[in-house]
C-alpha cells in the first residue's frame, strides 16, 4: 500500500463497511481511535443520511475515516421471474402480516448525489462494491485529497480497478459474509468464488496496486497470513458485527454464535445478489428460487425482513456473515481492534523466531 495511505491507520485492519445499519458511527470512530480505518457504509441511504453520519463521525473522532458506495447496477433482472417470486413469498407476507415490497422503488441509490457529497465534504478514503467507477469519478476524488479502493472478486476485476486509477484493490474471497462485490451479476455466471489466499496470489499476478484482503477473517493470525501472502491490510466485516458499537439487530449478533445456525452459503434469497449468511428457513425454503434481480429482489423483501426482526424471529431474517462466524467476539470494537493488533504482533514474532517481521 502506498506510504501516505498506509499512515492512515497504524494497524493494517480495516472495518468492512456493513449496509443496512451495521456501519453505524460510533463503530467506526471506536475502531479509528484504536488505530484501525472505521468505515460508513452508504449503501440504502440517500445521499443526506450518509452526510449526516459523516457529520456525526467527525463530531467522534478525528482520525481518518472511508465511507463506501454502492455503483449503480444494470438492469438484468427478467419481471417475469420478479412476480414469479412474489407469488413465491405470498405465504411469508401472510406469516409476518407485512406486505411484500415494490421490487421497481429505487436502482441507482442517489449514486450521483453521493458523490457530490464526497466531493464537496472529503473524507480521506472512499470504496466501492458492485463495480468500479470511470477514471473521471476516481480522478475528482483524486483531486480532493480521497484514496480509492474497490472491491474485486477476480484477477479481471482487479484490473479493472486498476485501469480505474485506484490506490487499492479489496480482493473478496467467496468466504466473506454479505454481498460478494462482483462487478457483474448475470445468471449464466459463475458465482461459485475463489478462496482468500488463492485470490490474493491471482491478484498480486495481476496487478500493481496495493492490496486489502476481505473474507472470513476473524484472527490476528489470519491478518498474519494475508499480509505473508501479499495483502497490505486486512477488511474484516462479521468480526465487527458482534461488537458492542455495531448497528446490527441484537438477533442477528447473537446468531453468529448460536448452535442453531452452523454454517453459511452464498444466496439471492433476500436480495438477488450473491451473498453468504447464516442458513436458515427463509434462505433453505427461497434460496433455490430468487432470480439475478438487484436490486428488486432486495425491495421486494425489505418489509418481510423488516417483519421477521420485528416478531424476534431469526429464521425469516437475513442473517449476513463470513465463514468464520464462529470465532465472533462479543467486545467493544476499540478493544477488538487492540486485541487482533496484538495476535497479529505474536503471529508475526513467532514466524520470525522471535523477531520482527
Amino acid at each position: 500500500m502506498s506510504s501516505a495511505l498506509t499512515d492512515l491507520f497504524p494497524h493494517p485492519i480495516v472495518q468492512a463497511p456493513m449496509a443496512g445499519g451495521v456501519s453505524v458511527p460510533q463503530l467506526a470512530a471506536a475502531v479509528c481511535e484504536a488505530g484501525g480505518l472505521g468505515f460508513l457504509a452508504a449503501g440504502y441511504k440517500t445521499a443526506d443520511g450518509m452526510y449526516q453520519e459523516i457529520k456525526q463521525l467527525r463530531s467522534l473522532t478525528s482520525r481518518p475515516f472511508g465511507v463506501n458506495v454502492f455503483m449503480p447496477q444494470p438492469e438484468y433482472a427478467d419481471p417475469a421471474a420478479v412476480d414469479v417470486y412474489a407469488h413465491q413469498l405470498a405465504g411469508e407476507a401472510t406469516w409476518y402480516e407485512a406486505e411484500l415490497g415494490d421490487p421497481d422503488s429505487g436502482r441507482d441509490d442517489g449514486f450521483e448525489a453521493k458523490l457530490v457529497v464526497l466531493r464537496d465534504n472529503p473524507v480521506q478514503v472512499v470504496s466501492f462494491h458492485f463495480g468500479v467507477p470511470g477514471r473521471e469519478v476516481v480522478d475528482a476524488l483524486h483531486r480532493v485529497g480521497t484514496f480509492v479502493l474497490a472491491a474485486a472478486t477476480t484477477p479481471d476485476e482487479a484490473r479493472a480497478v486498476e485501469r480505474a486509477g485506484a490506490d487499492g484493490v479489496i480482493a473478496q474471497g467467496v468466504e466473506a459474509g454479505g454481498h460478494q462485490g462482483t462487478h457483474r451479476d448475470i445468471p449464466e455466471t459463475d458465482r461459485s468464488g475463489v478462496g482468500l489466499l488463492s485470490l490474493i496470489a491471482q491478484v498480486r499476478e495481476a496487478v500493481s496496486i496495493p492490496i486489502i484482503a476481505a473474507g472470513g477473517i476473524m484472527r490476528g493470525g489470519q491478518i498474519a497470513g494475508v499480509l505473508a501472502a501479499g495483502a497490505s491490510a486486512a477488511q474484516l466485516g462479521t468480526a465487527f458485527l458482534a461488537t458492542h458499537e455495531s448497528g446490527a439487530n441484537a438477533l442477528h449478533k447473537q446468531a453468529l454464535t448460536n448452535p442453531l445456525f452452523v454454517r453459511t452459503e452464498l444466496t439471492r434469497a433476500f436480495s438477488g445478489r450473491p451473498a453468504r449468511g447464516l442458513v436458515n428457513r427463509f434462505l433453505r425454503e427461497h434460496g433455490p428460487y430468487a432470480p439475478a434481480a438487484y436490486p428488486e429482489i432486495h425491495h421486494l423483501t425489505s418489509p418481510l425482513r423488516k417483519a421477521a426482526a420485528k416478531a424476534g424471529d431469526a429464521q425469516g431474517m437475513a442473517l449476513w456473515a463470513g465463514q468464520g462466524h464462529r470465532m465472533a467476539r462479543e467486545l467493544p470494537a476499540g478493544q477488538l481492534v487492540e486485541v487482533l493488533a496484538g495476535e497479529l504482533a505474536a503471529a508475526r514474532a513467532s514466524l520470525t523466531g522471535g523477531g520482527v517481521l
